[in-house]
C-alpha cells in the first residue's frame, strides 16, 4: 500500500451527526470515482431525509451552548483547527487529488487557503460590532448582532475543501451551528475535514455532515424552520431551486453560482505577461472554476500576435494524473463534462471558429480510463456561437476580437452572469471607465486573481447574491437586533 493509499483510507466514509460517525439510516452507500482512472476508490454513506432531520436536531441542540460560548473560546478552538489543517495539508491534498483530479500542488494550495479562512474568522469574530444610536432623553438605542441559528451549507466538487471552510468558518465564528451537505463526487475531502474539526475541540453537534441524496437532503434543509440560512455554491439552476424552496420558510440565503468571466486585452497590454496570466488562470483546476476566464476579448490590432503566443503557451500545458510531478491540469470531473465541451466546440467550428490547438479528448496510454481533454484554443469566436453565452467549465479558451472600448464593454456584459471579470490596460482613464461599467461583483485589473480571504467574494445577476470572505462574509451569518433601553421611568 502506497502513502497515497494510506491517506485515502484515513478519510471516514460515514455521516457525522452530533459528534458521532454513523451509517446512513437506509444502509445505502454511494461510489466515489477517481476521475483520472475511472476506478472506484471508496463507498460512502448515502444519507437521506431522515439523516438530515437528525443532523438538524443535533445542530439545533448544540446551538444553545455554542451561541453562548465566549468569543475568546470560540476563537481559540478555531485557531487550533487552522493549525491542524496546516499540519495535515499533505494528506488532505492527496485525498482531494485522488477524488477530484486537480494537481497535488493546487490541492495543497486550496487546503492552506482553507486554513487561512478559519484563522481569519477566528479573529474577525471579535469584530462583530454593534452600534449605539441617539435616542430621546432617558432612552438608549442599541443595535446588536447575534447568530442566526442552524445553517445549511451545500458545497461543490470543484473546490471540495476551501468551499467548506469558507462557509463553516464565518458561521461558527458568529456562533451558529452547521449541517453540511458536500458534493457526492468529493465526499472524502469533507469527511477528512470533519474529523479535524472534531479533533480541534468543537463541541458535538456544532458541525454535522450528511452525504448522499442531494434533492432529499436539500429539501429537508430548505423546509426546516430550525434552519435559518442556506449557504450554497454550485450551479445557477440548483441555486434558483434552493432559493425558491427557501422562500417557504423565509430563510436568509447566500448563493455563489455560475460565472462566465470576460478577460479583456486592450491594445496597450503587455502580450507576454497577459498570455502567462491567462494560461495560469484558465488551466487552474482545468478550467473548472466559476471565476475562470471564459471569453477572451482581444483588440484587433494585437489579436494575431496574441493568438500565436497563446497557442504556443497552451501547447506547453502538461496534462496528467494530479499525483504526478509537474502536472498543470488533471482530468475533468465526469464524462458529461467532456460531452459538453465537444458540443460547444463542434457548434463553434460549424459557425466559423478555428481550432488553433487542442479540441479533442485524450485517450492514449495513461489517459485511456480517465476524463482528460486537450488544452484548447478557439479563434474567430462570435456571439452567434453557444460558447459565447454558455459557461464551459473546462480547458477551452475562446478568442473574440474587438475594436472599441464601448463595444467590448457591451460584449462583456452580454451575459446573464456577473461573477468575475478581468481586463488589461495601462490607460488610467480606461481603467476607471471599464472598472465602473463592467457588471460583475469582482474585477481584476491587470490581475488574474480576485479571491482573497480578506476581500469580499461574490457576484451579481444570475451569479448569485451575498458575499463570502472579508468582514462582509461574517455579516451573512448574523441577525441585526434593535434594543430600546429606557432607563428613565
Amino acid at each position: 500500500m502506497t502513502e497515497f493509499d494510506t491517506y485515502l483510507k484515513s478519510a471516514p466514509t460515514q455521516l457525522f451527526i452530533g459528534g458521532q460517525w454513523v451509517d446512513a439510516e437506509n444502509g445505502e452507500k454511494d461510489e466515489v470515482v477517481n476521475p483520472a482512472t475511472g476506478q472506484v476508490i471508496a463507498r460512502v454513506a448515502r444519507g437521506g431525509a431522515a439523516d438530515t432531520e437528525k443532523a438538524i436536531a443535533a445542530a439545533n441542540l448544540a446551538f444553545l451552548e455554542w451561541s453562548e460560548t465566549p468569543a475568546d473560546q470560540r476563537a481559540q478552538i478555531m485557531r487550533t483547527i487552522a493549525d491542524l489543517i496546516v499540519a495535515d495539508a499533505d494528506r488532505l491534498a492527496a485525498i482531494m487529488t485522488i477524488e477530484q483530479g486537480k494537481p497535488l500542488a493546487q490541492a495543497k494550495g486550496e487546503v492552506l487557503a482553507g486554513a487561512e479562512s478559519v484563522r481569519w474568522y477566528a479573529e474577525e469574530l471579535r469584530r462583530i460590532y454593534g452600534e449605539t444610536v441617539p435616542g430621546p432623553n432617558g432612552q438608549l438605542f442599541l443595535v446588536q448582532k447575534e447568530p442566526l441559528g442552524v445553517v445549511g451549507a451545500i458545497t461543490p466538487w470543484n473546490f471540495p475543501s476551501s468551499m467548506i471552510t469558507r462557509k463553516i468558518s464565518p458561521a461558527i465564528a458568529a456562533g451558529n451551528t452547521i449541517v453540511l451537505k458536500p458534493s457526492p463526487e468529493t465526499p472524502l475531502s469533507a469527511t477528512a475535514l470533519m474529523a479535524i474539526f472534531q479533533k480541534g475541540g468543537l463541541p458535538d453537534g456544532v458541525v454535522n455532515l450528511v452525504t448522499g441524496d442531494a434533492p432529499a437532503i436539500g429539501r429537508v434543509l430548505t423546509q426546516s424552520n430550525a434552519v435559518r440560512k442556506i449557504a450554497f455554491t454550485g450551479s445557477t439552476a440548483v441555486g434558483k431551486l434552493l432559493f425558491g424552496q427557501s422562500a417557504e420558510t423565509v430563510k436568509k440565503v447566500s448563493l455563489e453560482l455560475g460565472g462566465h468571466a470576460p478577460f479583456i486585452v486592450f491594445a496597450d497590454a503587455p502580450v507576454e505577461k497577459v498570455v502567462a496570466d491567462l494560461v495560469s488562470s484558465k488551466f487552474r483546476n482545468n478550467g473548472q472554476v466559476c471565476t475562470s476566464p471564459n471569453r477572451i476579448f482581444v483588440h484587433q490590432s494585437i489579436v494575431e500576435t496574441f493568438t500565436t503566443q497563446l497557442a504556443a503557451a497552451v501547447r506547453q500545458v502538461k496534462v496528467g494524473y494530479g499525483l504526478e510531478d509537474g502536472v498543470d491540469a488533471g482530468p475533468l470531473i465526469r464524462e458529461d463534462a467532456i460531452a459538453k465541451i465537444d458540443r460547444q466546440i463542434a457548434d463553434a467550428v460549424a459557425k466559423g471558429a478555428k481550432l488553433a490547438t487542442g479540441g479533442k479528448r485524450l485517450t492514449d496510454g495513461a489517459f485511456a480510463e480517465g476524463y482528460f481533454y486537450a488544452p484548447t484554443v478557439l479563434t474567430g469566436v462570435t456571439n452567434k456561437m453557444e460558447i459565447f453565452y454558455e459557461e464551459t467549465f473546462g480547458p477551452v479558451i475562446p478568442v473574440i476580437t474587438f475594436s472599441g472600448t464601448d463595444e467590448v464593454i457591451a460584449m462583456a456584459n452580454d451575459t446573464a452572469y456577473g461573477l468575475a471579470s478581468y481586463f488589461y490596460t495601462a490607460d488610467l482613464k480606461r481603467i476607471a471607465k471599464v472598472s465602473k461599467k463592467l457588471q460583475y461583483g469582482m474585477v481584476g485589473v491587470n490581475s488574474n486573481t480576485v479571491a482573497y480571504t480578506q476581500a469580499p467574494f461574490g457576484g451579481v445577476k444570475h451569479s448569485g447574491l451575498g458575499r463570502e470572505n472579508g468582514h462582509q462574509g461574517i455579516e451573512e451569518y448574523v441577525n441585526v437586533k434593535f434594543i430600546n433601553l429606557k432607563y428613565d421611568f
